[in-house]
């Protein structure tokens, strides 16, 4: 039996809602991608130079860790990662999730949410 996993990681609660919809529409499983360390206000002010995701996204190389990893990632043919755009790109944390897992062979898309648009 074929299933799907909508994996996502929210900062503002944008994506997850994008990501709650989506999977209820294709009948998928959710997964929300965490860090270990949660995001606060003042992590997130892009305008702030020293803030973690400034810094992070300075840093190619950065790999925030996740909290909770996928539990038998085996199980999904399809894989949906849904994320914010963050500096142009998708957030550091998505690398971290997608080198985690193995998807040769598996389908994955990603969908990104910006401001209160669902794209």
């Amino acid at each position: 039996m074929k299933k799907t996993l909508i994996a996502y990681f929210s900062a503002s609660g944008v994506t997850a809602r994008a990501a709650k919809e989506l999977a209820k529409a294709v009948n998928a499983d959710l997964y929300e991608i965490c860090p270990v360390e949660p995001y606060t206000d003042a992590d997130l002010n892009w305008m702030d130079k020293k803030s973690r995701s400034t810094v992070e996204m300075n840093h190619p190389s950065c790999r925030p860790a996740i909290a909770h990893p996928v539990t038998n990632m085996e199980q999904y043919d399809t894989v949906l990662i849904g994320f914010p755009i963050w500096w142009y790109v998708e957030p550091r944390i998505i690398d971290t999730f997608l080198e985690s897992y193995d998807f040769s062979g598996n389908p994955s898309k990603s969908y990104c949410c910006s401001g209160q648009a669902f794209l």
